[in-house]
């Protein structure tokens, strides 16, 4: 008798990162559904999968119920508007996707008797005090600030995800993301990266919003996806950390794009947004010693492929 595929589910499965897991998964010989209602995802990121007969694709918002027939091994909740143009223009969606989303995703995975993981984010620490961000600081976050409504839904989505596991006995995994970037990036979706790279592709002036001494650390989203996998088949809950520890300025990143693209644009500058994070740094202390994880792509020879990808896909 033939050995089932394990099966696993993906909210926000044709988004940026849910796309690239997707691909991951097939690849690893699991059947995949794929969730998605796009309100910011697309369609163009898994059409290669269409015709793919361990991929199926469900059009839906997860903020009300889903049920699928048979077993499912793994629920992966990583539906959610993920950039500030996102959030602030859809506030609500957001925060239900992470509070009413996360209890149905949890539900499905009790009932199936699953593993659960939950992508939460480095917005949970929100203008952080502590540098760089251990899983074991609390956060600075304004709950009634602009970019409340995603780190709350966030925050939420992690202590439901906890209430599960302790109160429901759900195997569950707190995944907390730090900057990612890559090929099927949105180039709309009002981000460092894409942002400055579709500047620099049109010629026009790279925007650094303050003085561009603010910090990022930018994870290439293949050790994203090698991070998350290995969580998922590890024997901790986490929360736990995955992103690039290497710290670079947005002036520095922006000088970097800007030499990358052999384009004519300047700099100009304009106020910081009101509850910008001055730094981003994630120690990985945990991922290192539990997941055996570090990423491997530094960022000059991810920023070139994920510039050869925009130049070729988007005008």
């Amino acid at each position: 008798m033939a050995k089932r595929k394990k099966i696993v589910v993906i909210t926000g499965g044709a988004g940026f990162l849910g796309s690239h897991l997707c691909d991951r998964f097939i690849g690893d010989g699991l059947k995949v559904f794929c969730v998605d209602n796009l309100i910011t995802g697309s369609m163009k990121n898994i059409k290669h999968l269409k015709n793919d007969k361990n991929f199926e694709f469900i059009k839906h918002n997860i903020s009300q119920e889903l049920f699928i027939k048979g077993p499912i091994d793994y629920v992966m909740h990583f539906a959610s508007p993920a950039s500030p143009v996102d959030y602030l223009k859809h506030p609500i969606p957001t925060l239900k996707v992470g509070s009413l989303g996360s209890h149905n995703m949890l539900g499905l995975a009790k009932l199936k008797k699953a593993r659960y993981l939950v992508a939460s984010t480095s917005e949970v620490y929100g203008d952080p005090e502590v540098h760089p961000q251990k899983e074991t600081y609390w956060g600075n976050v304004n709950p009634v600030g602009p970019r409340g409504v995603y780190d709350e839904a966030k925050r939420f989505a992690e202590a439901i995800t906890m209430a599960y596991r302790t109160y429901h006995k759900v195997d569950t995994k707190i995944l907390r993301i730090f900057n990612t970037y890559g090929p099927r990036m949105r180039i709309n979706d009002g981000r460092v990266v894409p942002n400055f790279i579709y500047q620099a592709m049109h010629n026009k002036s790279l925007t650094i919003y303050g003085t561009g001494k603010q910090t990022r650390s930018f994870c290439y989203y293949s050790d994203l996806v090698e991070g998350i996998v290995r969580l998922l088949h590890s024997n901790i809950s986490g929360p736990v950390n995955i992103g690039n520890p290497d710290e670079f300025t947005i002036m520095q990143f922006a000088k970097m794009v800007i030499k990358m693209s052999d384009t004519k644009s300047k700099i100009i500058y304009k106020s910081l947004p009101v509850d910008d994070p001055k730094q981003r740094k994630p120690d990985i202390t945990l991922a290192k010693k539990h997941l055996k994880w570090t990423p491997k792509v530094k960022l000059e020879q991810g920023l070139r492929d994920t510039i050869d990808w925009f130049e070729e896909n988007i005008s």
